[in-house]
């Protein structure tokens, strides 16, 4: 199980994900095709090109997932029993198709669950970097992590 048990993390934790990931204009038209999301900015090259960014966005609800699944694999596999909520989420800077983008998490607040002695709630902040290293994306992510097993 590479996750980590909720006794395990320390605030100030830092996780630097092995996982990097090339978008390719696929996942964008995909996602966004997917999620019924018709904006231009993801969908219209010419559209696009009249436009400060010059060219489609990918799809921001994608960069987030993405950010966010990458970072599972180091810090919830197997020990998470449900996401609480995602907060503060910002997109500082546009990521576009055949960007890579590499993830960093730390570890911003731990507290017992009131109501399950078995587990506690985990926030980490997310952060998503382009190829240049550029902040892209970032977001606190609140789960209900398992602690270690009785023996």
């Amino acid at each position: 199980m590479p996750g980590v048990w909720f006794d395990d993390l320390t605030v100030g934790q830092r996780f630097e994900h092995p996982i990097r990931r090339t978008v390719t204009e696929t996942d964008n038209v995909l996602f966004t095709a997917m999620t019924h999301n018709p904006a231009l900015l993801h969908l219209d090259e010419e559209y696009m090109k009249g436009t400060d960014f010059g060219q489609r966005v990918v799809n921001s609800a994608f960069t987030l997932g993405l950010m966010v699944g990458i970072s599972v694999g180091d810090t919830t596999l197997g020990t998470a029993v449900a996401n609480l909520g995602w907060d503060e989420v910002r997109f500082p800077k546009p990521l576009f198709p055949g960007d890579t983008i590499h993830v960093e998490s730390e570890v911003i607040d731990l507290r017992e669950s009131r109501s399950r002695p078995d587990q506690g709630i985990v926030t980490f902040l997310h952060q998503a970097f382009n190829q240049h290293d550029e902040l892209v994306a970032t977001c606190k992510r609140s789960g209900l992590q398992r602690k270690r097993p009785a023996a």
